[in-house]
């Protein structure tokens, strides 16, 4: 995650929110007034986003300095994770914009890290997916890895992954295969299947990955059986945390879980903020 995009993204978002001006601000705090904050973690999860707190707050007064109370991407219960000061107009306007940042990529990381968890000791690997906020995927998917999940695809243009709607045009599971591979021979490869038929057609066409898409448990089992180690399988389809750890158990290489990112309930965090004599 480069610095260059940080600002990028915190510029839209401070655009977006103060606008021509923070108004209340500019008529109720002097323009001289100085002020400390801390921002608090209070519930258990892992904290990530403290650079994007940072900037968001440096972009409004470049003279503020902070102080990081703890580690970011490791689990805690709670307490404080970042004093600063500065321009008390440059916090209290900063502040919705940097706490919206911060417990909106807590929550990925701690979603992340609680799938992780859920899976621990199986072999199987939790991937993110493209499921994420418009504008804010670099940075959710940095969450992601700071919660310990893996990232998948980061769009697009850096891996093919064959889904149900590709291979209908294209002919069929197996053409799909062969016509990706012609088209971008070195990109990685994937083909979603949702039958055994497909996962037999996905081998003869030589995929070296296959997405089993929606398929019980017994269903995975299965497949696992019927590849025999020919492919990697990733595992897709709502799952929750609770049945995660039955489908890493049937053997799948990998478990996309979209919950990640479109459903993480944000980490709850405050601002607090001290005025300066």
């Amino acid at each position: 995650m480069s610095a260059s995009t940080v600002r990028e993204i915190v510029a839209r978002a401070l655009a977006e929110d103060v606008g021509d001006g923070d108004v209340t601000t500019s008529a109720t705090v002097p323009d001289h007034a100085r002020a400390r904050a801390t921002i608090t973690q209070k519930a258990p999860g892992v904290v990530f986003g403290l650079d994007v707190a940072v900037e968001t707050f440096r972009t409004l007064d470049p003279e503020v300095t902070f102080d990081p109370l703890d580690d970011e991407g490791q689990w805690r219960d709670q307490g404080p994770v970042l004093a600063l000061e500065g321009s008390a107009r440059a916090i209290l306007t900063g502040e919705r914009t940097a706490l919206n940042f911060l417990q909106r990529l807590s929550g990925v990381a701690t979603m992340a890290a609680r799938c992780v968890e859920a899976v621990a000791g199986t072999g199987a690997t939790i991937l993110d997916t493209r499921k994420t906020t418009p504008g804010l995927r670099t940075l959710e998917k940095a969450a992601v890895a700071a919660g310990g999940a893996t990232n998948h695809r980061a769009g697009l243009y850096d891996a093919i992954l064959i889904k149900e709607n590709h291979a209908a045009l294209a002919g069929g599971v197996g053409e799909a295969v062969r016509q990706a591979r012609a088209h971008a021979p070195g990109l990685p490869l994937e083909v979603e299947c949702r039958t055994l038929a497909e996962v037999d057609e996905a081998l003869a066409a030589g995929a070296p990955m296959l997405l089993l898409d929606n398929m019980s448990v017994d269903e995975l089992r299965t497949a696992v059986d019927r590849v025999a180690g020919r492919a990697k399988l990733e595992a897709s389809g709502g799952f929750t945390l609770d049945s995660l750890r039955a489908v890493a158990g049937t053997g799948v290489n990998f478990i996309s879980v979209g919950a990640i990112t479109h459903s993480a309930p944000a980490l709850d965090l405050s601002l607090l903020l001290e005025p300066i004599p």
